[in-house]
C-alpha cells in the first residue's frame, strides 16, 4: 500500500514525523509538505509563480507552496503511481466545526479527494501535551481497517483526536461538524517601524456543541470522525430564490 502524507505545519513538524513513523510499519510512505507553516491556507493554489520541490535530510519532500499545492504537485506531476490514500496531519491543534473552512490540513486532504483518492485529515486537539502518538495510532488503526475493507464510495474524513494518552480514549464516534461563535476581533499593535499592524483574532468558542458534534465527542475524550463533502449548494433555498428573482424580471 502507498500513502502520500502532507500537512500544513511544515515538513519539519513533529506530528508529521510521528505519523510517518507509525504508518511506515504497514505501508510505503512518501511525504510532500510545505517548506514552512501554512496554517490557515485553506484550499489556495499558487498560480502567480512556479513551485520548487526539494528533498530534506530525513527523506521528506517539501514545496514552497500551500498544502493544496503539495498534494496537487505530488499526484499530478511527481509520482509515477497514484497513492492508495492521502493523509494530512497530524495537525497541532483542532480542526472542528468552522475550522474546516480555513484549515490547510483539511485542504490537503480535500485536494486528494478531488483527485479521486480516499483522503483523511488528522488533527490533535492540542492542550500542549503533545500526544501525537495517540493520534498516530488512531490513524494507523484506521488505515489497517481500510486495508481490510476499502471504501466503496469516494471518502473524505476529518479526524480529531483528544490530546490524551491512548489508554484514556473513550472510543471513536462518527460525528457531524459543530459550529463556533464568530471569531474574536483582530488585535491592533505597532510594528518596530511604528506602523499599525493587525493580528487575526482567535477562533470563537463552540456554539453548536451538542451530542453528535465533533466538539461533544472531543469533550468526552472520544475520537471524532466526520465525513465531509464538497458541494456547498444550499438546496433548500433554490426554490425561494427562483421565486424571488421572478419579481425582478
Amino acid at each position: 500500500m502507498r500513502i502520500l502524507l502532507s500537512n500544513d505545519d511544515g515538513y519539519f513538524a513533529p506530528g508529521l514525523a510521528c505519523l510517518a513513523n507509525a504508518l511506515s510499519s504497514i505501508a510505503d510512505i512518501i511525504v510532500v509538505a510545505p517548506e514552512r507553516d501554512r496554517s490557515g491556507a485553506s484550499n489556495s493554489l499558487t498560480l502567480d509563480r512556479p513551485l520548487s520541490l526539494h528533498k530534506s535530510h530525513n527523506g521528506f519532500y517539501y514545496v514552497n507552496g500551500t498544502p493544496t499545492d503539495c498534494v496537487h504537485l505530488a499526484v499530478t506531476g511527481m509520482l509515477n503511481d497514484l497513492p492508495d490514500m492521502i493523509i494530512s496531519g497530524i495537525n497541532d491543534g483542532a480542526n472542528m466545526g468552522d475550522d474546516t473552512i480555513y484549515s490547510g490540513t483539511v485542504a490537503a486532504a480535500t485536494e486528494g479527494f478531488l483527485l479521486g483518492i480516499p483522503s483523511i485529515a488528522v488533527s490533535l486537539v492540542s492542550a500542549s501535551r503533545g500526544n501525537f502518538t495517540t493520534a498516530a495510532n488512531v490513524t494507523l488503526n484506521m488505515v489497517k481497517r481500510f486495508m481490510e475493507e476499502k471504501f466503496h464510495v469516494p471518502i473524505l474524513l476529518n479526524i480529531n483526536v483528544p490530546d490524551i494518552p491512548q489508554e484514556r480514549l473513550q472510543g471513536v464516534e462518527i460525528t457531524r461538524l459543530g459550529r463556533r461563535h464568530k471569531a474574536e476581533a483582530v488585535i491592533k499593535s505597532r510594528s518596530p517601524r511604528g506602523e499599525t499592524v493587525y493580528w487575526v483574532g482567535a477562533a470563537g468558542a463552540a456554539q453548536d456543541a451538542g451530542e453528535g458534534t465533533d466538539f461533544f465527542s472531543i469533550q468526552n475524550n472520544c475520537v471524532s470522525v466526520t465525513p465531509l463533502q464538497i458541494d456547498l449548494t444550499r438546496y433548500d433555498q433554490i426554490g425561494y430564490l427562483k421565486d424571488w428573482l421572478k419579481l425582478s424580471y
